[in-house]
């Protein structure tokens, strides 16, 4: 058994503590908010096999440029001074090529379809009850230039030997009618799943409580105590915590206290919106609205509208034009629904941890043998969940992963 501690409390660093625990070892999370907010409780609660396609890919940049100066736009860069955000971006548009997109998309796939395996083998062990569907996913559209986009990536969905159906107008009518006219069509990906995310952290949150996990929250690292090629333990405001092994899981903050420890990883927080609507909506099916870049999911007892990806800096200041964009395109894709005024005014943010390259960051470093890192994972940290908790694990065993890591290397960007 050994000592662990696990800086994060998002879902990357539960799904690390679950899968220490399980193999015998005292783990410790460290996070400085209360844990009762943030990316994993309000993100669309997605488990997406169809998302093998990286957010870094050709086209992103050209689309970017046109939007990242419209506060309301689906992509938004606040234009700011920051060396960082600046070599991250640098390094993004080097990623953003097609050969890069083609190495990609196997891992992607991958670690998606071991991810949602691994979420599916949680329910049947029934440790905890949590909400989980597999009705799948649709991708609709309303431009002709969208359709052709979104049948070229199912074309690669179904040659990787994903269940993927292509829906007519007519066809989206019988599954989903709510959709209105606007819509052309859809791609739908019976391959994907949903959750409910909050109900999920507090019931595994809890079930770690009662296996003996220490929650310390409130706990900024401030400073890294090191021994040669060994991390003795962390300093922050007010304790010094000394441990075996560490996991760095700290989502958007990752970067930051990565260069505290002499390592360069390169992270930046892609924040996202969402709104609950606690009333019938008619909406039965998960759905991603192409051009409006926006995420629809039926809930345990909600509806989640989710989405945007808004490069401002490390906050959770809510911008009211960025969530009325999301109720503008709610209002257009759908017939005779509408997110009040009200439900809008109690809107969340949350900051995806976005990588250069769209890959995620799993795995031990040269610099350290006692830390694994697990951040980076951009849209599909929560679809990846179970996978990074699981990978952490066998890293700090020193066993066999399952499956080749090399292409997530923390240290892939040195």
């Amino acid at each position: 058994m050994k000592k662990v501690i696990v800086v994060g409390g998002g879902i990357s660093g539960l799904c690390s503590a679950y899968y220490l625990v399980k193999d015998g070892h005292k783990v410790t999370v460290l996070d400085q908010t209360n844990m009762d907010g943030g990316t994993s409780y309000i993100n669309a609660g997605y488990i997406t096999p169809s998302h093998f396609v990286p957010l870094a890919a050709p086209g992103i940049i050209t689309q970017g440029l046109k939007w990242m100066l419209n506060s309301s736009s689906p992509f938004y860069m606040k234009p700011r001074w920051d060396m960082d955000f600046f070599k991250w971006a640098l390094l993004f548009k080097k990623s953003a090529t097609v050969s890069n997109v083609e190495k990609a998309l196997p891992v992607l796939k991958e670690l998606n379809l071991k991810s949602r395996a691994l979420y599916e083998e949680l329910l049947a062990f029934h440790d905890f009850d949590f909400h989980y569907e597999r009705k799948g996913v649709l991708m609709a559209y309303c431009t002709e230039k969208s359709e052709k986009e979104e049948h070229e990536v199912a074309k690669k969905a179904i040659k990787e030997g994903l269940e993927v159906s292509i829906l007519s107008q007519e066809d989206l009518k019988k599954v989903q009618p709510v959709l209105s006219d606007q819509v052309r069509g859809a791609v739908h990906y019976k391959c994907d799943a949903h959750m409910t995310p909050n109900h999920f952290m507090e019931e595994l949150k809890t079930w770690l409580q009662e296996h003996g996990v220490d929650f310390k929250l409130g706990q900024k690292v401030e400073n890294v105590n090191v021994m040669g090629k060994q991390i003795v333990s962390l300093r922050t405001q007010d304790s010094n915590y000394e441990a075996d092994e560490f996991v760095l899981a700290s989502g958007s903050w990752t970067s930051k206290l990565a260069k505290t420890m002499g390592l360069k990883v390169p992270i930046q927080g892609g924040k996202g919106y969402s709104v609950d609507v606690r009333r019938p909506t008619g909406i039965t099916l998960p759905t991603i609205l192409v051009d409006a870049r926006m995420a629809i999911t039926p809930m345990d007892g909600f509806t989640r509208f989710a989405g945007t990806m808004e490069f401002s800096g490390n906050n959770d200041t809510i911008q009211k034009e960025r969530v009325a964009a999301l109720a503008n395109a709610v209002k257009t894709h759908y017939r005779d629904f509408t997110i009040l005024s009200e439900e809008q005014d109690c809107a969340s943010s949350g900051l995806r941890p976005v990588s250069p390259d769209g890959l995620p960051f799993i795995g031990k470093t040269t610099t350290y043998n006692n830390l694994t890192i697990a951040a980076g994972h951009a849209m599909m940290g929560w679809s990846l969940g179970p996978i990074t908790g699981k990978l952490v694990s066998q890293e700090v065993n020193g066993s066999k992963p399952l499956m080749d890591i090399a292409p997530l290397s923390p240290e892939r960007f040195h």
